[in-house]
């Protein structure tokens, strides 16, 4: 029988080998256990957070969402740093980035890529979209019709894309990072279902502080920090991270508190839509990265919880009635997470 561990969750250790390894890509080997991920993770989180201000808990979110293999919607107002906290991630390893501005004329083609004739060879040849990266930064996804944002379909579930009857895998690690914006909604097509349940996680940045804006002003007042910022990572090293975290413990009564969670979102009045079984593989795949990056090899109930609001809100949808009375997802969410029991230890 599987047993949980303690419940309490352990004080994470300091950052280990001072956090700055040999070389900007820190290829120390040290990527197979928890040990060497929390060290690769913090160079790349402090990477980021020397772009990105004041905001350590969407730092932390993204790179989970990248360390379970997700795809991330950031969505919040213009100006609090959407864009450039997944340019910043994107920069943070040393792999292959493609940004894609969506609008309302962009084609399915122009993000999958085209067969185009080749005069000297006298035959078609298939000429790679952006999506053929490692990291795809999607910047206003909802300015694009449904038509275009259907082409990403494919490639965030299944990891391939097929043109013309063929199919051609993506190299992993791939990842979609998108923004939007959900206040300026002229001419913007909003997300269906089912490309919202593609995203693993949905983050929103918020307004800094005072201090965290102060800071902004004085680092990227001459000129951006991103400009300076060196990959901290290799792609095999993400590759390694993400092994790690496969192989992440999940007790049974966890997984059973998980399904627990994603099956009172069917049933709860206020919503006509609850989340999927796609969002319940999500939440326990997030959960395995969010325990890992606390230098543990097996999740608590408390990542679960964590997790719920951003795994889960994005997929929901509120009722006329809940709507009229102004009830976001996010609350209903917060609720479940409150009511429902939690797992004893050892059970």
């Amino acid at each position: 029988m599987e047993t949980d561990p303690p419940a309490s969750r352990p004080a994470r250790p300091g950052s280990a080998g001072g956090g700055r390894a040999e070389g900007p890509a820190g290829r120390d080997g040290s990527g197979g256990d928890l040990a060497g991920l929390a060290r690769i993770a913090d160079r790349i989180r402090a990477a980021v957070e020397s772009v990105i201000e004041g905001k350590p808990k969407a730092v932390r979110l993204a790179l989970t969402v990248l360390l379970a293999e997700g795809h991330l919607l950031i969505e919040d107002v213009p100006g609090v740093g959407k864009t450039m906290l997944a340019k910043a991630l994107a920069r943070s390893v040393d792999c292959s980035v493609r940004r894609v501005q969506f609008t309302p004329d962009l084609l399915p083609s122009d993000i999958t890529g085209v067969s185009a004739y080749n005069q000297e060879l006298r035959e078609f040849e298939f000429k790679p979209g952006p999506v053929f990266a490692n990291i795809v930064v999607g910047d206003e996804i909802n300015r694009a019709s449904p038509k275009t944002q259907s082409a990403l379909l494919e490639c965030m579930e299944e990891r391939q894309v097929t043109v013309d009857g063929t199919t051609y895998a993506l190299e992993p690690p791939f990842m979609v990072i998108s923004t939007q914006n959900p206040v300026e909604m002229e001419g913007t097509y909003p997300l269906p279902e089912a490309q919202r349940d593609r995203f693993t996680a949905r983050i929103s940045m918020g307004y800094p502080d005072p201090a965290a804006e102060l800071e902004m002003l004085d680092a990227h007042g001459g000129s951006s920090p991103l400009d300076r910022l060196t990959p901290v990572a290799h792609a095999s090293d993400v590759r390694d991270l993400i092994e790690v975290v496969r192989r992440q413990h999940v007790a049974a009564s966890v997984r059973q508190y998980a399904i627990d969670l994603v099956t009172a979102t069917r049933k709860h009045p206020e919503l006509r839509l609850g989340a999927s079984p796609r969002a319940t593989l999500h939440l326990v795949r997030a959960a395995r990265a969010y325990a890992a990056l606390d230098e543990r090899d097996y999740v608590l109930p408390d990542d679960v919880q964590e997790l719920a609001v951003p795994v889960l809100a994005h997929r929901l949808l509120p009722t006329a009635e809940a709507q009229v009375e102004r009830r976001r997802p996010e609350q209903v969410v917060a609720e479940l997470v409150r009511r429902l029991p939690v797992p004893a230890p050892g059970k």
